[in-house]
């Protein structure tokens, strides 16, 4: 099948686009077209559109795209958006139950609201459930999985299944099945069994965190959060600032000045291709061969060059 080839769907309520621009769905504010972009109404609407899509046809899955970097080629095939259908947060027999496009620090606030302890980290993770999962998100001292007691993933046929964390191998901002494969379907919701805790205390720490973002980070420009994961005993933000690299710019990409840490588009005026050399040629190699240590990157690249 060609990817460009009109495809036919029955009773969809969501909104379907051909030839999609993705920037305005990426915290970068860059990035090529989507052959088709999908905007379900709600959960069962979702599971209507994949049930119905032909087994070759590439899927990619956005929550907020701040985790992601769309490449100035575009994506191939069709792309579902997820934040704005997949929305309910609730509390069920003692568990916080979280469908994939809600924000993490919004199940943050949750929790704390009703008296749990350990979700806090969450709000220091500016994506959604559905992200936070696929990739094991965590930081200042906690992990998504940690506390993860059964997720639902939907299915290429339209079927939703729930699963235990038994059926995945979890690791540092890793998750594969059991069996070391990639993971199949798309996570749609997750029961969380946050211990007892402190709801007042946990509401503080949370103000903390978010005040800690605002002070150390440039929120207030475009931004995919941390590009690097920390090497085992070091920090990124470090190594990247001991060589100099703060300010170092290609295109219109910029490695922040706030925190090194972080490669900001002012304006959405850089391309995917001016981040993704930032990263590759400049921040990676130069950490490389000064320090003999070459830093991994912690986010997802999405489709093809600028061809």
């Amino acid at each position: 099948m060609m990817m460009n080839e009109p495809l036919h769907f029955d009773a969809l309520r969501g909104t379907l686009t051909r030839d999609a621009s993705l920037a305005r769905y990426t915290s970068w504010r860059c990035g090529g077209t989507a052959d088709r972009l999908y905007v379900p109404a709600d959960r069962a609407d979702l599971a209507a559109f994949v049930g119905q899509l032909p087994a070759a046809e590439p899927l990619t899955v956005i929550g907020l795209g701040s985790n992601l970097l769309v490449r100035d080629g575009g994506v191939r095939g069709t792309v579902v958006v997820l934040h704005a259908a997949l929305r309910q947060l609730a509390r069920r027999d003692r568990l916080v139950y979280a469908e994939a496009g809600v924000a993490s620090p919004k199940v943050a606030r949750f929790a704390a609201m009703h008296d749990c302890g350990g979700a806090e980290f969450l709000a220091g993770i500016p994506g959604t459930v559905g992200g936070a999962l696929a990739m094991n998100a965590g930081c200042h001292g906690g992990e998504t999985w940690h506390f993860v007691a059964r997720v639902e993933v939907l299915e290429r046929s339209g079927r939703f299944v729930e699963r235990t964390p038994d059926a995945y191998r979890i690791g540092y901002r890793s998750v594969r099945r059991a069996d070391g494969s990639a993971p199949d379907g798309i996570f749609t919701a997750a029961w969380f069994a946050f211990p007892p805790g402190d709801g007042r205390a946990a509401r503080e720490r949370i103000k903390e965190l978010l005040q800690r973002r605002i002070d150390t980070q440039p929120l207030n420009l475009p931004n995919a959060g941390s590009v690097f994961r920390n090497p085992d005993g070091d920090h990124a933000a470090r190594l990247i600032e001991s060589c100099g690299l703060k300010g170092r710019t290609i295109g219109g990409a910029r490695v922040s000045e706030k925190h090194a840490n972080f490669i900001v588009n002012p304006g959405g005026a850089g391309s995917a291709a001016d981040i993704e050399a930032l990263i590759a040629e400049e921040v990676r190699a130069t950490v490389r061969e000064r320090t003999g240590i070459e830093p991994g990157p912690r986010f997802a690249a999405a489709g093809s060059g600028a061809g």
